[in-house]
């Protein structure tokens, strides 16, 4: 290891309160590999707050941390932007970032985030659509879904058959399901005509497909189920499904002040960017079935061509682009 100036200041990220490994935090800050770290941990060369460190210890941005005698300051970095989206998942794509089978996922319309990746908070089932919410900060995304924060999920559930003001009391008391008991903090009639009737459930939970055993445990089958709330977060009425929007700074304010986090600077959309969101939504949405169809129609016309030998005719925009002058030959008469 190269001798070290008096004082280092090298940015890293915010260390988390219970700190970090000391040879990680070390090693983020350049000061060499965390497994020549450790060695030099184990000599006795590194101190924390006075104190010899020895392997296994943690550290925070705030102690006082000293390598040969030699002050070792953390210089926080700036806390990354704090985003929130809000995705209608359609019927049919899975809540997971991958799928052996090949079947679409709730990630595949997401935008990519640059040096960043996207949470899903909580899950809904292949069969089941509405709202789904992803952020970049893995501790909300903790604390959103964690049930002794007692974040409230709105549903709409078309149930085959009807609730009767037993059953609906047995859903409001609680009812037993196989890993533990279960029940809906408020249940309204939705509408609906025939076998088929709308209603509309709020729970404070999201164990894997809860509302629909819910129901199921009262013999009633749930046909449709639509998520239109998570927390402070509505499902706009605007979304189209297989559509996102990104939370602005109020709104996402609004959904951390329930979990109990203080907010960031820059965090969500500003508003000129919200109003661009805004204009890309209005444009019409191209289904998969669509995309497919017209790629099938230009695979049969590839294989048409390759059969009679014929070229490709060339656009009318092609025939009649104008020509580019600059790069054109001009000969004298």
């Amino acid at each position: 290891m190269t001798d070290t100036p008096d004082i280092i200041e090298t940015p890293t990220d915010n260390a988390r309160p219970e700190g970090e490994k000391l040879q990680k935090l070390l090693a983020r800050m350049g000061l060499g590999s965390r497994r020549g770290l450790e060695e030099i941990i184990k000599s006795g060369r590194v101190s924390i707050n006075g104190s010899i460190a020895t392997l296994g210890d943690r550290a925070r941005a705030m102690d006082e941390i000293r390598v040969d005698g030699r002050l070792v300051h953390i210089k926080a970095e700036r806390e990354k932007r704090r985003r929130i989206i809000a995705y209608y998942k359609p019927e049919g794509e899975i809540s997971s970032a991958s799928d052996p089978e090949g079947r679409p996922t709730v990630f595949d319309r997401l935008p990519k985030p640059t040096g960043d990746r996207w949470v899903m908070v909580g899950r809904l089932d292949i069969n089941s659509s509405g709202l789904l919410l992803f952020t970049n900060d893995g501790e909300l995304a903790h604390r959103l879904m964690h049930p002794s924060s007692e974040v409230t999920r709105e549903y709409a559930v078309r149930v085959l058959g009807e609730v009767t003001p037993e059953i609906a009391q047995n859903l409001t008391r609680g009812v037993e399901l196989e890993d533990s008991m279960a029940k809906f903090d408020d249940i309204k009639e939705g509408g609906g005509t025939g076998v088929n009737k709308w209603y509309h459930v709020k729970i404070k939970e999201g164990r894997k497909r809860e509302v629909r055993r819910m129901f199921e445990s009262q013999e009633l089958k749930v046909s449709r189920l639509i998520r239109t709330r998570y927390g402070t977060v509505i499902l706009p009425k605007e979304l189209r499904t297989g559509r996102f929007i990104e939370l602005d700074a109020k709104e996402i304010g609004k959904l951390i002040e329930t979990v109990g986090l203080r907010p960031r600077i820059g965090t969500g959309l500003n508003t000129a960017a919200k109003e661009k969101q805004a204009r890309i939504h209005k444009k019409p949405l191209k289904s998969r079935e669509i995309r497919r169809q017209k790629h099938e129609r230009h695979e049969r016309e590839e294989e048409r061509r390759q059969r009679t030998g014929n070229k490709k005719r060339p656009s009318s925009d092609s025939r009649h682009r104008t020509p580019n002058l600059k790069n054109a030959t001009f000969y004298k008469a």
